[in-house]
């Protein structure tokens, strides 16, 4: 197997993990397209299942994700990449990473942990 098996599955998962710090920032998807985008341009590219095209991480907000490594696992469907995080943030709520909430498991409340690298209201205005 050389890579990813988009036979199996047109979309697979991938996790996007902070080359330096080991942060896991983001979970997204890729098509084949997005992949041998990323290969290519050595900046990840993923598939937006919301808007239904390519999305070039960063296009809007200038965070971009620079490819450091790409894996996959045993079955070929999911990927792990580790990057290098342009503008601190890969969340598009403005935080360093998706996963910004911890909840407690057995008390179930929600802290937020970390803090703004942006505010979203300035960086994704409605035209």
């Amino acid at each position: 197997m050389n890579g990813p098996d988009f036979e199996k599955h047109e979309l697979i998962p991938v996790i996007a993990q902070d080359e330096a710090t080991g942060d896991v920032l983001m979970l997204a998807y890729m098509n084949q397209a997005a992949y041998e985008e990323t290969l290519q341009t050595g900046r990840v590219c993923y598939w937006s299942r919301s808007r239904c095209k390519l999305w070039r991480k960063g296009e809007e907000s200038g965070n971009v994700q620079e490819l450091r490594s790409i894996y996959f696992d045993c079955d070929a469907d999911t990927l792990l990449v580790k990057v290098h995080q342009i503008g601190g943030a890969a969340c598009h709520e403005g935080y360093r990473s998706c996963f910004f909430r911890k909840l407690d498991p057995h008390t179930r409340q929600v802290e937020v942990i970390g803090e703004r690298v942006f505010d979203p209201a300035t960086v994704y205005k409605k035209s």
